[in-house]
């Protein structure tokens, strides 16, 4: 029973409580020399689709990739301590995480639109990063697109563990772009309505499973087990609650 689970990370795994937003503003800042006109839009974009928009919004020239991934990298760590004081672990994702490592034959790694590097740090915040194979995952450096992100995340998967090529592949997130990038690569998706998307709205999305967060650990690993038998069309039932 060999799988892949591909963990979002802000308002799935973690409540970043308004700091990833500031994250873009102080790199944009740093950039440009001056404060962004509005406030980051993310809801699932990759952090080089999120910050091209600011410059583009604020009718200024986008600076090279390697400025902006070295900018946010550098606003994510000073923003640690502020991570720790006002975030949070969300509800059963310690336990969520203990579970799926505790799997010998899964690969449970990120697949995430922030960089590498601010990713490590919210999850290092609460102490996530030790029960992630963060080597094996997939970062907004990577692609521009979130479907694009699943194929590099397989990739390194069967470079670092040597997983086969037809090995299923699960996203767990919270907005409509998670479920779009499962559907459009042929992966399973189960979605937790933690963020600000509701159940309704990511079942209308096509998520074949919503939860309302990964508290309940069982329930959870029950549909987990059930895609690494059944691929992404799994024979048990799988509703909306």
């Amino acid at each position: 029973m060999e799988l892949i689970v591909l963990w979002d990370i802000d308002h799935t795994l973690i409540e970043n409580a308004g700091v990833s937003k500031e994250i873009y503003a102080a790199a944009f800042s740093a950039l440009s020399g001056s404060r962004p006109t509005g406030p980051a839009r993310t809801e699932g974009r990759t952090d080089r689709l999120i910050m091209r928009d600011m410059f583009l919004r604020d009718g200024l020239p986008e600076p090279g990739w390697p400025a902006v991934e070295a900018a946010l990298a550098h606003a994510g760590e000073e923003r640690l301590g502020d991570l720790r004081l006002r975030g949070t672990a969300l509800p059963g994702v310690r336990e969520a995480l203990k579970a799926a490592s505790a799997h010998d034959d899964w690969v449970s790694s990120v697949l995430t639109g922030n960089i590498a590097a601010n990713a490590r740090v919210k999850l290092s915040a609460f102490d996530l990063d030790p029960l992630l194979d963060l080597s094996a995952g997939a970062y907004g450096a990577d692609a521009e697109l979130r479907p694009d992100l699943v194929a590099v995340a397989r990739e390194r998967a069967r470079r670092l563990h040597d997983v086969a090529a037809d090995v299923p592949i699960v996203l767990v997130g919270d907005t409509p772009r998670d479920v779009e990038a499962a559907l459009a690569t042929d992966s399973g998706i189960i979605a937790v309505a933690s963020g600000i998307h509701s159940a309704e709205e990511l079942a209308a999305a096509g998520a074949s499973v919503v939860l309302p967060d990964l508290s309940d650990t069982a329930e959870l690993l029950g549909f987990l087990e059930t895609f690494a038998v059944h691929g992404k069309r799994p024979r048990t039932s799988l509703g909306c609650p």
